[in-house]
């Protein structure tokens, strides 16, 4: 990537005239992080309204505002990628940064409003943002057709240069003004996939954001300083549910630094001048918490309650056939229970959060992934109609799901910090490593029982039962997600498999419990992927099948892509079997989420120590029209290490209702040296592009453990493989 001065495109912006600004929308005025959306107001030097994602500047920067959040996975690039495709522009004039919270123009076309998940940045995206390059490069090319006064059909353009056989060039720049006056094509015409120069191309682009990541420069929420700032921890409940019943400052208030001590909705708020000062602030305080309403079962109370409900009919999920009646006249009856511990997120970054207002307006800035609700949120709370309120989007230090609230709780403690101190008081929450692993929002825990049967060597019947909490009912977002009870989120992709089985039932119980509980990078798949990868091959090997043939037979011709995705990883490993061979066997998983199709063989050892070595991971994955194959790649690679050391090691542990791991040296992660060599084939593909973010993670696990049991040590029924306490 060529190298840039990041404050390059905020001054030519801010200059304002002779700028191009593009979009599918006349958006309203709205502010960016470089101010790159405030530049340009109706009425001002530029004529055209600020755009919906589009602007170039008058030195040929091409700015992208991007409606997602960046917090490692790809968007700033991914979809600069598309406009830069369409608009035929130089990858080094491209720059991109996020767009302001306006749910009207930045929509996630997925679900509605203004967001980030599902592995959706791109799948949405697709038609729109190469639309909006399209209609910039036409309006270009209009423009410098007038200048010239020769046919638009003449003009070429290429890595950002506008040129005609008459010898006359320009770049775009050069047309941004004569371009802005002139009107937005409605519907501009794309390139055909064959005519792509950047989209799918290995090698053809490099992330944006890594330039100033690499230096150090990037600013994320926990580095912002402002006048007169106070930084505030809030001291919360130690069970869930819990409430403050009364608190004493007055040591707290002794603590050089500290400013003053509030009781928020969340619990007990320490306001001071730096960090150091509010976790002194902190530990000095005294609070008296009411638990009278708490949460008090740890997880071994809550793992026999599951398993319990695991044996009495659920719900149905998805059901042909009559698995029972099957069951009940099979000869041997095959039987697996897998338990599922609570996870937490994690990210590098904990969640923080900037507020400054004055009682008539307000500034948010945090990595925000859902910024409709957050916006909404902060309005709210603050008393302020939304359009006094403006939320940027920071970049982000990961999130796996923790930052996509349901609850919106981050947002409402920001502004209940910021309404509590009072006006003209800017201030910057800020949640420890413990506050994190300790404050709850976990994947929830799951326990699965299956029951399967085989007949001369095929698989007839299959029962799966699930237990767990869903993170749906009982919220806003219930009518979205729940119907007629049934949280599809807690059942995808068990409720319905790749493998003909005549007799299938799943069904499902969603206990109340008082654990704040979230999705998870994969959200449902985190655990039916395990469950149902493993059961399927005790079911193969018990039919006498291997596990990658067993599985095509299995799926026929109805399901092509997760058939070829699982041909294509056994081509790479050379499949000749679990094994064992030297000491080392192989376990296979394949699995959908989100659209996309992703197998995996693991190559697996025991150490001396009882602890799995993984040494090689084989992946295949299908996730439509590759746009950055690079980025891709590295989300397998990343998927991979995240869903393994949490396979091997993760666990949220309660007891008596309060978690016990609150720090990484007991919430173990995966150890650089402890992370595979991997291979990533990526399948050609004409379909739409799906999501890649979230798809690595579930086939890892099983896969793992299927190898485990090709060496002799079984399927774990619990995890973390290694660890598990309950």
């Amino acid at each position: 990537m060529t190298a840039h001065d990041p404050n390059l495109s905020r001054r030519s912006l801010l200059k304002g005239a002779g700028a191009l600004v593009i979009g599918l929308h006349l958006p309203l005025a709205a502010r960016a992080q470089s101010g790159a959306a405030s530049a340009f107001r109706p009425g001002g030097n530029a004529t055209f309204a600020p755009n919906a994602f589009i602007r170039v500047a008058p030195d040929s920067t091409v700015t992208v505002l991007i409606k997602h959040i960046e917090f490692g996975q790809g968007p700033f690039t991914g979809l600069a990628t598309l406009a830069a495709e369409e608009m035929d522009a130089d990858w080094g004039q491209m720059r991109s940064e996020h767009a302001p919270a306006d749910v009207k123009l930045y929509a996630n076309l997925a679900f509605g409003a203004q967001g980030t998940g599902g592995s959706t940045a791109i799948a949405n995206s697709w038609e729109q943002m190469r639309k909006a390059g399209a209609a910039a490069r036409a309006m270009l090319v209009q423009a410098a057709a007038e200048a010239w006064k020769v046919p638009a059909a003449e003009i070429k353009v290429d890595a950002g240069v506008i040129s005609h056989a008459s010898g006359k060039q320009g770049r775009f720049g050069d047309f941004a003004e004569a371009a802005s006056k002139l009107p937005v094509p409605e519907n501009p015409q794309l390139k055909p996939a064959s005519a792509y120069k950047l989209i799918g191309k290995e090698g053809a682009v490099k992330r944006l954001d890594s330039f100033d990541k690499a230096r150090g420069r990037t600013q994320f929420t926990i580095d912002i300083h402002a006048p007169n700032m106070l930084t505030v921890v809030v001291a919360r409940p130690p069970r869930f549910g819990g409430k403050v019943g009364s608190f004493d400052a007055s040591n707290a208030l002794k603590i050089k630094g500290v400013v003053d001590v509030k009781q928020i909705g969340s619990g007990v708020a320490v306001y001071a001048t730096g960090m150091w000062p509010a976790l002194k602030g902190r530990e000095a305080l005294k609070v008296t918490w009411d638990e009278s309403e708490a949460e008090k079962r740890g997880s071994k109370e809550l793992i026999a309650e599951y398993r319990k409900l695991a044996r009495e009919p659920g719900l149905v999920a998805g059901a042909h056939g009559d698995a029972e009646a099957a069951l009940a006249k099979a000869d041997k009856v095959i039987e697996a229970e897998f338990i599922f511990p609570y996870l937490a997120h994690a990210p590098m970054e904990p969640l923080d959060g900037y507020l400054e207002w004055d009682g008539e307006k307000a500034l948010a800035r945090f990595g925000s992934q859902f910024q409709t609700t957050e916006h909404q949120t902060i309005a709210t709370i603050l008393g302020l109609p939304l359009e006094k309120v403006r939320l940027e989007t920071m970049l982000a230090g990961g999130s796996f799901g923790r930052r996509a609230q349901v609850s919106q709780h981050l947002a409402a403690e920001l502004a209940m910090a910021a309404k509590a101190i009072g006006p003209n008081r800017p201030v910057k929450v800020v949640w420890t490593r413990e506050d994190d692993l300790t404050g709850g929002y976990y994947r929830p825990l799951f326990v699965h029982r299956l029951r399967g049967a085989v007949k001369d060597g095929k698989i007839i019947a299959w029962a799966n039962h699930i237990v767990g909490q869903s993170f749906f009912l009982g919220t806003p977002f219930e009518a979205m997600v729940v119907k007629n009870g049934l949280d599809a989120t807690m059942v995808e992709g068990a409720n319905e498999i790749f493998y003909e089985v005549a007799d299938f039932r799943c069904d499902v119980h969603s206990p109340k419990v008082g654990v704040p509980t979230l999705w998870w990078r994969s959200v449902g798949h985190t655990h039916t992927g395990y469950a149902v990868e493993c059961f399927v091959d005790e079911l193969l090997q018990a039919a006498g099948q291997d596990p990658l043939q067993g599985r095509l037979a299995m799926m026929g011709d109805k399901h092509p892509r997760a058939a070829a995705v699982l041909k294509a990883v056994g081509e790479m490993a050379n499949w000749k079997g679990p094994g064992p061979v030297d000491g080392r066997a192989r376990g296979v998983a394949v699995v959908e989420s989100f659209d996309s199709f992703v197998a995996q063989i693991a190559e697996v050892s025991m150490g001396q120590d009882g602890e799995p070595r993984v040494h090689k991971v084989w992946c295949a994955v299908d996730c439509g029209v590759a746009v950055n194959p690079d980025i891709i790649r590295a989300q397998m690679e990343g998927g991979i290490g995240f869903g393994l050391g949490h396979a091997l090691y993760g666990e949220i542990t309660l007891d008596a209702g309060k978690p016990v791991q609150t720090n990484f040296d007991s919430y173990r992660s995966l150890r650089i040296h402890e992370m595979p060599e991997v291979e990533v084939r990526i399948m050609p593909s004409t379909e739409k592009p799906t999501g890649v973010g979230e798809p690595g993670v579930p086939p890892i696990g099983p896969a793992v453990a299927n190898a485990l049991a090709a060496l002799g040590h079984g399927r774990p029924r619990q995890l973390p493989v290694k660890g598990g306490t309950v």
